[in-house]
């Protein structure tokens, strides 16, 4: 098994392998593949509104040094020629073997393809990847494709797919997993852009239920073929809208 995690909710001069060690230390550090997180602020973020950086340059230099890679969120909606030329500094900054960046708009992929070859260029669970058609298009222009997390709960539906290996499924879920429509993707996209734009959600925060996250069996996952999953963290006070 291989796992990228999220460094969501690292306190602010916590180092990264602390962070690991302290969260995650159940998993031996040759499974980690990499850790994704903001870096220098970004208009091509996407997933959740830029507050600040969650790796530092010594937490890349750390990882770096244990040979984990940096997953870049570059999950934004929307983005046009220009904005990915303004964006080239940081993409050359990260640009090595096992750093990745995960991608939502397909133009945007093409041209970190073309310009930036030693990415591994992953197809964000927000592109709502859900049939079959879907996933063999995706390998078409992505290294590796990220699932919505209620395929965990369709065994059915993964065993018939063909090369695994190329699939990343969620170690554990949070609202996503049953979120009737996620508004909240394209409306942080825009917020991103730092030109306004506000939060949507599909569900009131009144209404619904703050629950933690949820763990999938991984073992049962694994026995189907997958060997790629992501770990979230939950939000501050370790809750959850879902």
């Amino acid at each position: 098994m291989l796992f990228t995690i999220s460094a969501r909710s690292k306190p602010k001069g916590m180092p990264v392998l602390d962070f690991l060690d302290a969260g995650y230390g159940s998993i031996p550090r040759q499974r980690i593949d990499s850790v994704f997180g903001f870096l220098e602020r970004s208009t091509l973020y996407g997933g959740r509104p830029f507050v600040a950086p969650e790796l530092s340059d010594d937490d890349v230099e750390q990882l770096y040094a244990a040979r984990i890679g940096v997953r870049i969120p570059l999950t934004n909606h929307y983005v046009d020629r220009d904005e990915y030329l303004e964006n080239r500094a940081l993409l050359e900054r990260y640009h090595r073997k096992r750093n990745a960046v995960i991608i939502t708009n397909d133009k945007l992929a093409k041209w970190i393809r073309q310009d930036f070859p030693h990415y591994r260029i992953e197809a964000s669970v927000i592109k709502n990847i859900d049939s079959y058609r879907a996933i063999y298009a995706a390998f078409k222009l992505y290294d590796t494709v990220v699932l919505p997390m209620r395929f965990n709960e369709d065994a059915g539906f993964l065993r018939k797919i063909k090369n695994k290996k190329r699939v990343t499924l969620f170690g554990n879920a949070g609202c996503a997993l049953t979120c009737p429509s996620k508004t909240c993707y394209p409306s942080i996209s825009k917020i991103n852009k730092y030109q306004g734009g506000e939060f949507l959600c599909s569900q009131s925060i009144k209404y619904r239920e703050q629950r933690g996250m949820i763990d999938f069996n991984l073992e049962e996952l694994v026995d189907l073929g997958f060997t790629r999953f992501k770990l979230l963290r939950a939000r501050p006070g370790g809750g959850t809208g879902y």
